[in-house]
């Protein structure tokens, strides 16, 4: 079997998707994919399309890759832990176990030596991509910090479809924008005859393809970074960019990983204008100053040196791995950052001085973060499951409850319970 990796979900079905059509085949026989919580393929399945940290948890049952010809890491350049590890663990399989086991990276902005480097020396191959003019433009004045999202980045939108002919795709940092910028272009797209569609990683296949598929209609297609590399729009001439994302990293008040909305760096937002030049010449609105541009990051930190790692370092105990500190990683994370994680993981008994504990293992079953797993364990030990598992949801999400505004601090609008965690005020507000 071939496995090709891709950093998010959409874009793994996606694949798949066109792939098998290609071919002429049923989704889920010959090409298949399994990302979290959905699967399609089978025992004929040739080609498995799936998500880096789907991969880490089938190499947990099949730790040679016995089944597994190939691994292809695609985007490899959007550098998240599970993918600097699940290569640094196929490497390792194929050096000491499997030297058959090809592996092919793929990037479209990845610095190509290193990497080759890393491999062993192996060859590079380069496909020069056709790219069409883009005419880039920008505010004359930044947009108020405190103002929303949502009020800019629709009136942006507005702008760019009286100077543009085809489909317009617009790049928000999440679905609660999305949204709320969705409902501020009704008028407008019913007024111009347009179709308002939404892109992000947790949408139906159905409504995926709707995207994807050309329409008669003009489309506004709103959507997460997904759209920055890891799919192609067809019919794309015109890219609005709020220049926002949300990026994983470490939330110092909580200890936990968690997405935070961030500006985005020079390299993202040259991704983000390319999608408009695909077919034919195209604009960019980018909703900055060009001197706000001069201030950008020029490329995101690798997420392995700017999240908590004591997930990555219980997946390696568990893959057997004896000496942490000198497992062969493609670039090193920060030894703070792993001295923080081997701490965490003993003040959670997931390891002692003996190494791996049971607990530890069972801990490790559980597709979370250390503290998320324990509390998951605690809380079945305890009886109270469900409850254990809604408090990580709320730990691991944004918060569901807005503070209502000045005007309605009516009693119907106050806390009903008091405690010491304001998870299980939460909590208990959400049973409620």
């Amino acid at each position: 079997q071939i496995v090709l990796l891709q950093p998010r979900r959409i874009a793994a079905r996606a694949a798949a998707s066109r792939m098998s059509e290609e071919r002429g085949t049923e989704l889920g026989q010959e090409i298949g994919y399994q990302v979290r919580f959905e699967k399609r393929s089978s025992r004929n399945t040739r080609i498995l399309v799936c998500t880096e940290g789907v991969f880490l948890r089938r190499m947990q049952d099949d730790p040679f890759l016995e089944n597994t010809a190939m691994v292809i890491f695609d985007e490899f350049h959007e550098r998240s832990v599970d993918s600097d590890l699940a290569l640094a663990l196929v490497r390792q399989v194929r050096e000491q176990l499997r030297p058959d086991l090809r592996i092919l990276v793929m990037s479209a902005t990845l610095n190509s030596e290193p990497i080759a480097q890393y491999l062993g020396g192996c060859p590079i191959v380069e496909c020069p991509g056709r790219v069409h003019p883009v005419d880039i433009e920008y505010l004359q004045y930044a947009p108020s910090a405190k103002g929303p999202i949502d009020g800019y980045v629709s009136e942006g939108v507005k702008q760019i479809l009286k100077r543009s002919t085809g489909d317009v795709l617009v790049f928000l940092p999440g679905v609660g924008e999305i949204r709320q910028t969705s409902e501020l272009l009704e008028s407008t797209a019913h007024n111009q005859d347009c179709i308002l569609l939404q892109l992000y990683g947790d949408l139906p296949l159905e409504e995926q393809r709707q995207v994807l598929q050309p329409n008669e209609r003009r489309k506004i297609i709103l959507s997460t970074n997904v759209a920055e590399t890891s799919l192609t729009i067809d019919g794309v001439t015109a890219v609005v960019d709020s220049g926002l994302a949300r990026v994983n990293r470490l939330d110092l008040q909580l200890g936990l990983n968690r997405l935070q909305v961030e500006r985005i760096s020079r390299a993202s937002a040259e991704q983000r204008a390319g999608r408009a030049g695909r077919n034919q010449a195209g604009s960019c609105l980018r909703l900055w100053t060009e001197r706000d541009q001069f201030a950008m990051r020029d490329f995101e930190l690798p997420e392995i040196a700017r999240v908590e790692l004591s997930q990555c370092l219980l997946q390696l105990l568990v893959w057997g791995e004896k000496d942490l500190r000198s497992f062969p990683w493609f670039e090193k994370p920060p030894e703070q950052a792993f001295d923080q994680a081997l701490t965490l993981l003993e003040q959670l008994d997931a390891i002692s001085e003996n190494g791996l504990t049971e607990l530890g293992k069972q801990m490790a079953t559980l597709p979370l973060q250390p503290r998320l797993a324990r509390l998951i364990v605690e809380g079945e030990r305890l009886g109270c499951t469900k409850r254990a598992a809604l408090c990580a949801a709320l730990l691991s999400e944004r918060d569901p409850f807005r503070r209502p505004a000045p005007q309605f601090q009516a009693q119907q609008f106050q806390a009903q319970h008091h405690s010491d965690s304001d998870v299980l005020d939460r909590l208990i507000a959400l049973e409620d």
